[in-house]
């Protein structure tokens, strides 16, 4: 089973769903603006695609440059900004057997497949 933190919206989530449905896999889609992960969840795919929540934050947002680019936070104060404002989460999430992957590009799905 593969979940897909999606954004249907986003040219790049949208291309990275068609590789998935591609393949015949089989597909949960989360709607990540709709329905955000928990701070347990958020934190879970930060550990599996091993990067810090900083990464995982889309920083050319507008939301992001007005509320919180010159604000000092921490590891858990990232986390709770990005359930809070999930359009700041970079998308899209790809997350497979305990693996996960950004899909930027979305060929780098093709990685945990």
């Amino acid at each position: 089973m593969i979940a897909i933190y999606h954004n249907p919206r986003c040219r790049k989530s949208r291309e990275t769903l068609e590789i998935l449905k591609e393949r015949n896999e089989d597909i949960t889609i989360i709607k990540y603006l709709e329905t955000p992960p928990t701070k347990e969840k958020l934190s879970e795919i930060i550990n599996l695609l091993s990067i810090s929540p900083s990464d995982l934050v889309r920083k050319n947002e507008a939301i992001w440059k007005e509320n919180f680019k010159t604000k000092s936070l921490t590891n858990e104060e990232l986390i709770e900004v990005m359930i809070n404002n999930p359009e700041l989460i970079e998308r899209p999430i790809v997350l497979k057997n305990n693996k996960a992957v950004i899909g930027r590009p979305p060929e780098k799905v093709l990685e945990i497949l």
